[in-house]
């Protein structure tokens, strides 16, 4: 065979061979995650390659690309699902009016004090602010996605209180937690981040054993009631550099101390309003 003839047949050979495992380009679908935009990959590869990413801490990173929040509109209906990364990036909030759904956990040990946790350093929204005790979003998955009862925020919290704290699931059973209210807000963290959730408000009264994850923590405290007015009064002042989350200077500012009579008290059911969405 001439040297031509067998770079033909070489080419027809990988011409079948191509035809026999490779799909064609029409039958390769992607993902739509909202609105029948641009798939899941929109914005990855240059999110990945933004220098001002450069620094992000690798669990961050890969937390911001790998998790999915649950869309929603001003009524908590659900309408999609995006990236962390795509759901708190300031642009999309303003562009898009992009909502997602939140949780925020308050613990009491027996004592009626309420853990409070100081984020890392690492995260990329309000590093090293304190706030209360966890603080997360449920993920577009099934069981984070059960609306009766709220299990599915429930589930979430759950989770995620293994994932910061370290407190195991037999110490915090969804059974105990109590969603007593949701408000929705919007805040800033820097130029590019911020926030803009419909946030449950979950309450639950437990003593845990509490190994923080570093990566997610830097410290903790139980405060009492006084404490914790002591500790709003040095961020107000500006003391010691502290700050506080803007959802939780809300939580604060709004329904903490009524709903703290109520911890007290063993009467949460009487304080459960889950038909209003507080706009604050």
């Amino acid at each position: 065979m001439s040297s031509s003839s067998s770079l033909l047949y070489l080419i027809s050979h990988l011409i079948r061979l191509r035809s026999i495992y490779l799909p064609s380009p029409s039958s390769i679908r992607f993902r739509s995650h909202f609105h029948g935009e641009s798939p899941t990959f929109r914005g990855f590869s240059a999110a990945m390659t933004d220098s001002k990413d450069a620094g992000m801490d690798s669990v961050q990173r890969r937390l911001m690309f790998e998790d999915e929040c649950i869309l929603v509109d001003e009524t908590d209906r659900v309408v999609g699902h995006d990236s962390k990364y795509n759901c708190h990036l300031m642009e999309n909030i303003e562009a898009k009016n992009l909502l997602h759904r939140a949780f925020s956990v308050f613990l009491f040990n027996s004592n009626y004090e309420l853990l409070l946790q100081q984020r890392s350093k690492a995260k990329v929204t309000f590093p090293l602010v304190w706030t209360n005790t966890c603080c997360s979003h449920p993920l577009y998955r099934e069981s984070e996605l059960i609306e009766e009862n709220t299990l599915g925020v429930r589930n979430a919290a759950q989770r995620k209180l293994l994932d910061e704290l370290g407190i195991v699931a037999e110490d915090v059973p969804v059974d105990e937690f109590t969603a007593l209210g949701r408000m929705l807000y919007k805040a800033p963290s820097d130029g590019k981040w911020g926030e803009h959730e419909v946030d449950y408000l979950l309450f639950i009264v437990r003593d845990v054993k509490v190994q923080p994850n570093p990566d997610e923590v830097a410290d903790i405290k139980y405060v009492s009631r006084e404490e914790l007015k002591e500790l709003v009064k040095k961020a107000d002042a500006g003391e010691e550099g502290l700050k506080l989350s803007p959802w939780f200077r809300l939580v604060v500012d709004n329904f903490l101390m009524k709903w703290w009579d109520h911890v007290e008290k063993g009467t949460l059911s009487e304080a459960i309003d889950m038909k209003t969405i507080h706009k604050l």
